[in-house]
């Protein structure tokens, strides 16, 4: 599961945790990705803030793996490139993405697309207001009908900002964290 988790948030691990019961996974990766080439990092906490909070959140979960593999690759971080060596670094593993049907308006844009649609399945969960266009039926991705969460990393960034109590949208030791760390403000 490639993001930005700027921060993670219980939506996040709601997702994670549907993938785990409601596929055929064993378990899954939170990629912290430094920059997504195709958004702005001008609102981005830094790397190793943002993966500590990864960290936190998936420590009780022996299932969840925080990695911070894009940290060490050059920049922007390609997907293809980080499947790419994590796929050669774990060969006795099989990876696949776990994204949302907002990555189809875009999804031609990425670098080796079309690579990544050979040689991967996407594990493709409902977002509101996006279709999937030119890739609905494409033999690489599944659909899973996990449950619409609209909870967002820039409507929590705005909350605390706003320093409303924004508590429950999170686990509760992240939300310590930033708060302690002065994060958002």
């Amino acid at each position: 599961m490639f993001g930005s988790f700027n921060p993670i948030h219980h939506g996040h691990l709601i997702l994670a945790s549907y993938m785990l019961e409601f596929s055929d996974l064993d378990e899954v990766w939170f990629v912290v990705s430094p920059q997504n080439p195709l958004k702005e990092k001008k609102s981005l906490l830094a790397d190793y803030h943002r993966l500590a909070l990864v960290n936190i959140a998936v420590e009780d979960h022996y299932r969840f793996r925080a990695t911070d593999i894009e940290f060490k690759m050059p920049r922007p971080s390609y997907s293809i490139d980080t499947l790419t060596w994590l796929s050669e670094k774990y060969a006795d593993r099989q990876f696949v993405v776990i994204c949302g049907t907002d990555v189809f308006p875009s999804l031609h844009k990425w670098k080796n697309y079309n690579e990544i649609l050979n040689q991967y399945q996407l594990y493709v969960y409902p977002r509101p207001g996006f279709e999937m266009g030119e890739f609905e039926g494409h033999p690489a991705i599944r659909i899973f009908k996990a449950p619409l969460l609209e909870i967002s990393s820039s409507f929590i960034r705005k909350g605390i900002k706003e320093k409303k109590n924004m508590a429950f949208w999170m686990p509760e030791k992240v939300y310590e964290y930033i708060l302690e760390m002065h994060f958002y403000e």
